[in-house]
């Protein structure tokens, strides 16, 4: 655990927000590769990017006050403290994707060839996140006794996980989401239609965030059941079902048949 990186002055930057800033900016790197590849209009998905980004992080901050809306009411001046961390990933793209309808409609771009070009940036620039929540203490394991567990001092950390070795769930997340976004590349190079990769990646994070929900130590994320199903891992069930239903959309259009509507 590292919070803080390094001073300039009097003016503390937090490895959180550094990392953050990293994933964004290998983001960008993801987008200007790939949509220029693709034969898109890059500077119209680099601007999206940041509109995406900006989206992406007050959804993810929302949900996370939403979880936690009585601690946020007695102290609302602890929702701008976004360095000590407190981000729901679902809200991110919970948020982008109705702009995204909208953006690509507006801009005439494809859009189901746009978001296969654009959608690695997103467990990219995940990743680094999760390396900041490591920093931060957020987003904590359960107690392990495995020789693989990392100790806790974060006032983020619940007291009775403090100091004990806890399952390191954001490094097993980070790994995840780095061979998915292997995977993801690979399927956008052998892709057999338009909206393979973006909807490859909408039906395996939910499980890979399911399975490490499993893991997870943190209370205040919340749960539908208490102790049995998470807010995250419920959200999950949705997105990946909806996804699996595009799915489903996609290969009757790619095949010719009629869709039901």
């Amino acid at each position: 655990m590292f919070p803080l990186l390094f001073k300039i002055g009097p003016i503390p930057i937090h490895t959180y927000g550094f990392m953050i800033a990293i994933g964004f900016l290998a983001s960008i790197w993801h987008i200007r590769r790939t949509t220029g590849r693709a034969g898109l209009d890059v500077e119209r998905c680099v601007d999206f990017g940041f509109w995406a980004l900006f989206l992406g992080f007050v959804g993810a901050r929302t949900l996370f006050i939403i979880t936690r809306l009585s601690y946020f009411m007695a102290d609302p001046i602890a929702i701008f403290k976004i360095w000590e961390g407190g981000l729901v990933f679902f809200g991110g793209p919970l948020a982008v994707v109705p702009f995204a309808f909208w953006y690509f409609k507006k801009y005439k771009l494809p859009p189901w060839k746009t978001s296969d070009a654009l959608i690695g940036a997103l467990p990219l620039g995940h990743m680094f996140g999760r390396f900041g929540c490591l920093a931060a203490g957020c987003c904590y394991g359960r107690p392990t006794g495995s020789d693989w567990g990392i100790r806790l001092f974060s006032e983020l950390v619940d007291r009775d996980h403090q100091g004990i070795p806890l399952h390191p769930t954001q490094l097993y997340e980070a790994s995840a989401l780095f061979l998915l976004y292997l995977g993801m590349a690979y399927v956008q190079k052998h892709k057999k239609f338009d909206g393979q990769v973006v909807l490859t990646y909408f039906m395996a994070y939910p499980i890979i965030r399911s399975i490490v929900e499993i893991y997870r130590g943190d209370l205040i994320r919340g749960f539908v059941i208490d102790g049995v199903l998470s807010t995250s891992q419920f959200i999950s069930l949705l997105v990946f079902a909806g996804a699996a239903a595009f799915l489903v959309y996609r290969l009757r259009q790619v095949r010719g048949q009629p869709v039901k509507r």
